[in-house]
């Protein structure tokens, strides 16, 4: 099974950039990636990459924090297009878990991408809120995870397991912190690694020798050290 690659991004140039490349299957954002990339208006700004990402699957978050809300968000980013999976946190920021919603927008046929996953438990609950038709994808947070001494690996493993029972799900590689992710996810099975730009650029360039590392490395430093002119 081949890994798909997601681009992690809200730039708009950046958007126009990867979306012409093969490698890059799709998009996510979320909340914090919108604001960074200047985003004052939801609605207008997701409509700008969705024009942008025609033809690729794009996530895109709810930011409520109740289930009303939060139901009233999803129903209407839904309409946006037709290659949109709907981002909704597998709790809310009370901790309380979203299977209520989760199960309503499943049952409606909604693509569903259920974001800040960290454990196999979780992944579990979710699982028991789906039918096993509509597509859904679980982002587990593996480099969230490894920020804080926590090991992603065995928790994605259980879900890959969990989840084979439903071909309509994915299990998502997110929150990815250097491109030797990508190859782990694709070790374990993962069917989707969702990437940011520059990382993406590096596994473009994957293959080169540990010869060809080494020498590059020190041509490096030589460089350097010329251009500083340093002297001993």
């Amino acid at each position: 099974m081949k890994t798909k690659i997601f681009c992690d991004i809200a730039e708009l140039d950046k958007i126009k950039k990867f979306s012409k490349k093969k490698i890059v299957k799709g998009f996510t954002t979320n909340p914090s990636l919108m604001r960074k990339a200047g985003a004052k208006d939801y609605k207008s700004y997701s409509k700008k990459i969705l024009k942008i990402c025609y033809n690729k699957f794009v996530s895109l978050e709810v930011f409520a924090d109740d289930y009303f809300s939060m139901k009233k968000q999803a129903l209407l980013i839904n309409t946006w297009g037709k290659n949109i999976y709907v981002k909704i946190p597998v709790v809310n920021s009370k901790g309380v878990f979203m299977g209520k919603i989760i199960k309503e927008l499943n049952n409606k046929n909604i693509k569903l991408n259920i974001t800040a996953v960290y454990t196999a438990k979780q992944t579990q609950r979710i699982l028991k809120s789906i039918n096993k038709k509509s597509k859904v994808i679980i982002s587990i947070f593996a480099g969230r995870a490894g920020d804080v001494g926590k090991d992603p690996v065995p928790e994605i493993k259980k879900s890959i397991a969990l989840s084979k029972k439903f071909k309509n799900v994915e299990i998502l590689w997110a929150s990815v912190r250097e491109p030797y992710n990508y190859i782990q996810a694709k070790q374990l099975g993962c069917h989707i690694i969702t990437i940011p730009p520059a990382i993406i650029e590096k596994i473009e360039n994957f293959g080169k020798s540990f010869q060809t590392l080494t020498t590059g490395t020190v041509r490096t430093f030589l460089i350097d050290s010329k251009k500083s002119k340093f002297k001993i």
